[in-house]
């Protein structure tokens, strides 16, 4: 299924009552990628408070896995509202990190609750995205002759050459969207070109 993804990292800050909310949104593919970026935040931003964070793996209307953390702000206040808005939003693979610095007000239970979905919700809307799409992985191999034409469909069809072997044929392999594939299997076939299926991705 495809869905929209993060394009970019992006930061968005948010203040009430002299507290500082800064949201910090990511691409992530698992969870070893969230926590890379959950301790680069706390590298950047050593001197706040609270590092709070949700993400979504896979589709947002059908998360694989999801996941958040309060990091000290009371149970339920600060991941769980900003989980709340990656699931009822467009983007899936995403991580938001929202960092606290605390402004000498307390914002009780509702008002941390409201900033930590806000901040989420302001810096989503913000952020650019793009289309994950379903793609297959295939293994090309065509005589020098045909090389040129092949390249040149490859690029109308949105494929992606991930890496080419020069031996007694030219042999290139790609990423092309599912939907070009039986497009691209249809041109090789009538130009002699020799289709392998590597797997799915």
């Amino acid at each position: 299924m495809a869905y929209l993804i993060p394009a970019a990292v992006i930061e968005h800050e948010y203040a009430v009552k002299k507290s500082r909310f800064i949201a910090r949104v990511h691409p992530v593919s698992n969870r070893d990628e969230v926590n890379a970026a959950v301790r680069c935040a706390r590298s950047d931003y050593p001197d706040a408070r609270h590092h709070c964070w949700a993400y979504l793996l896979g589709s947002p209307a059908d998360a694989r896995n999801a996941g958040m953390n309060d990091d000290g702000e009371p149970s339920g206040t600060a991941g769980k509202p900003m989980l709340n808005v990656l699931q009822h939003g467009e983007v899936g693979d995403v991580l938001v990190i929202v960092i606290r610095y605390f402004g000498g007000i307390k914002l009780g239970v509702g008002g941390l609750v409201r900033a930590y979905s806000a901040a989420t919700q302001q810096a989503m809307d913000k952020l650019p995205t793009r289309a994950l799409r379903d793609m297959c992985r295939l293994v090309l191999s065509a005589d020098f002759a045909d090389e040129q034409a092949l390249r040149h469909r490859l690029g109308q069809l949105d494929a992606e050459i991930e890496h080419v072997d020069y031996r007694e044929q030219v042999w290139l392999h790609i990423s092309i969207p599912v939907e070009s594939e039986s497009v691209l299997r249809a041109f090789c076939a009538a130009h002699s070109v020799a289709v392998n299926v590597i797997d799915t991705a």
